[in-house]
């Protein structure tokens, strides 16, 4: 679907107006919302931008961009699915008297910015570089709400009981947690490198009152860019704790294993000695040999187990 706002002579807010009467207009701005192979093709036989930008709108996942043809620049970005978290990309072309936005998905962000112009009662205050600036604003705001789920299912499995550690839930939580992080890290820190371009641009159309907005959307990407390492700096922790919870448990399963062993020792030689079938041994023919081994062994087995926990060896820790 193509739609178009324009804004004529008269400072008057069309939609949808005529293609033809484009080129009459003071400012327009065209979207491209989910687009069919047909109105895509306008973007080379219409508005005649450069086949290489084209190219880009057409192949998607593009890396974030900025890039210069003639009198126009054009923008790459990405904005998150809120639910699977797979990168959009939306591009942007813009120029003194129009912008046009590209997108193969119907984008929340985009749909938001075209209503709030909609409805705007001031035509004045409608430029190519404020479409631009609410755009991406309301990419990166959208980023955050993405973060603080993120940051609250770690937080939850950060304070999770030591019991949990047995399983292994809690890792495999971590580690989809961890590949979300970096599904929004992929995403945070190349659009943040873009904006960052778009400020220290000299081609760039930017008047100089809204470089304070641009900054401000930078200094968010900033300000997410470190919540994202930090919280993949805590799942490295939480993963270096469970295995550490879990080699501890294991080293006193094996302790225990071991003394039991130790104690089973003695009990088995003797009961190795006199289990053999030679002939002549004497300690077979006593009638009380078998209640005396028996009181050996016990006490053998006794003896050894308060040695042990004498030596500490039973503790936990």
């Amino acid at each position: 679907m193509l739609r178009i706002l324009a804004i004529n002579k008269d400072n008057d807010l069309l939609i949808n107006p005529p293609l033809d009467s484009l080129e009459d207009m003071k400012w327009y701005w065209a979207d491209f919302n989910m687009p069919t192979d047909e109105e895509t093709s306008l973007l080379g036989s219409y508005f005649h931008f450069h086949p290489l930008a084209i190219e880009d709108c057409i192949h998607s996942l593009q890396r974030p961009k900025l890039e210069h043809y003639e009198n126009l620049s054009f923008l790459v970005f990405h904005t998150l699915n809120q639910k699977t978290l797979e990168a959009l990309e939306v591009d942007l072309f813009i120029t003194e008297k129009f912008t046009v936005s590209f997108h193969y998905e119907d984008l929340q962000e985009v749909n938001y910015v075209w209503d709030y112009f909609q409805r705007s009662t001031s035509a004045d205050r409608i430029k190519p570089v404020e479409v631009v600036y609410k755009i991406m604003d309301k990419v990166v705001d959208a980023f955050f709400p993405i973060m603080d789920q993120l940051e609250d299912h770690l937080l939850g499995i950060e304070n999770s009981s030591e019991d949990q550690f047995a399983g292994n839930t809690i890792i495999q939580k971590t580690f989809d947690i961890r590949k979300d992080l970096l599904k929004l890290r992929q995403t945070v820190l190349p659009m943040r490198d873009l904006v960052y371009r778009i400020l220290e641009s000299k081609r760039f159309i930017i008047q100089e009152q809204k470089r304070a907005y641009f900054q401000d959307i930078h200094d968010h990407l900033i300000k997410l860019s470190q919540i994202i390492e930090s919280n993949r700096e805590l799942t490295s922790d939480i993963r270096d704790s469970y295995i550490s919870m879990n080699s501890f448990r294991m080293n006193n399963i094996m302790k225990t294993l071991t003394v039991i062993t130790t104690i089973f020792m003695p009990l088995t030689f003797l009961a190795g000695i006199y289990g053999m079938n030679f002939q002549y041994m004497p300690e077979l023919q006593w009638e009380s040999g078998y209640f005396v081994v028996l009181a050996v062994m016990l006490i053998t087995g006794i003896g050894m187990f308060f040695w042990f926990k004498n030596k500490g060896w039973f503790d936990s820790e």
